[in-house]
């Protein structure tokens, strides 16, 4: 197992356990952390906390690389896993909170902003960097940046690929919550877990619902655009760049690549 499940007095604790491979979100991950979320929910819990054991200061390092097609497939298509993953926590009834004690890149980070809150410690950063290995990210994750950060921190995090400080983070809403490391844990009970035991879960089960469907309602795009979005994508993911990319990364040295921006013309 890549995960522990713990339910105490109504929040189910859900923590990722594959340190040594920095909680990459490989499949086997991605369906051990959904199946958590089902249990969450039908054990009637009021909130869930995702959790992670660290290594090297590593929160979760993101997709798991080794993982990712080279055949020219969509690496981000609606069936892969992790895509499966961020709908299903964004989809649960029930508050579902990150609680970050490191540093979160990639996919990773696009799981915490589907989690409905985040609290860090100081220490913790965010980094999206789907850019660094040559991987065309996906319209409905740069529409969940956008509508979390707004455009320019987006472009920022996205074009750059470099981490934000948790203070950074704290002060575009990207999280709700900053401590000490040492006080994180009483920081998330006092003031995010006891207000949600208090509180009326059904009310508050209606109210995340709203939330998605109002959520998905602003984000509408013609059916021009979303073909010409997959366009520009498949091009990316067919190309040389996306290939360099990944082997870069594999064999541990800087990539070269070779693509041009007129390549999408």
């Amino acid at each position: 197992m890549l995960t522990s499940v713990v339910i105490k007095d109504r929040i189910c604790y859900v923590e990722m356990q594959h340190a040594d491979h920095f909680n990459c979100l490989s499949e086997e991950m991605c369906r051990e952390l959904m199946d958590a979320l089902e249990k969450g929910y039908a054990d009637e819990c009021v909130g869930i906390v995702l959790k992670a054991q660290t290594r090297r200061g590593v929160w979760s390092a993101g997709h798991d690389i080794n993982e990712l097609p080279q055949d020219g497939s969509d690496p981000l298509a609606f069936s892969v896993p992790m895509e499966q993953l961020l709908r299903k926590v964004q989809d649960t009834p029930i508050p579902v909170i990150a609680c970050v004690n490191g540093t979160v890149w990639g996919g990773a980070c696009d799981l915490c902003l589907s989690c409905d809150m985040i609290v860090s410690s100081r220490n913790a950063t965010f980094a999206i960097t789907p850019a660094k290995i040559g991987i065309p990210y996906n319209a409905s994750g740069i529409l969940h940046f956008i509508n979390q950060l707004g455009m320019n921190k987006a472009r920022e995090m996205f074009f750059l690929g470099t981490p934000i400080t948790a203070e950074d983070a704290l002060n575009v809403g990207l999280i709700n919550r900053v401590s000490e490391e040492e006080e994180l844990e009483n920081m998330l009970e006092e003031q995010f877990l006891a207000p949600l035991r208090r509180n009326s879960v059904l009310s508050i089960s209606a109210i995340k619902r709203q939330f998605r469907i109002l959520s998905r309602a602003s984000t509408v795009i013609s059916a021009e655009n979303f073909e010409r979005i997959n366009a520009y994508r498949a091009k990316v993911f067919a190309g040389e760049d996306y290939k360099e990319g990944i082997h870069s990364f594999l064999e541990k040295r800087p990539p070269q690549y070779k693509g041009k921006a007129s390549d999408l013309d």
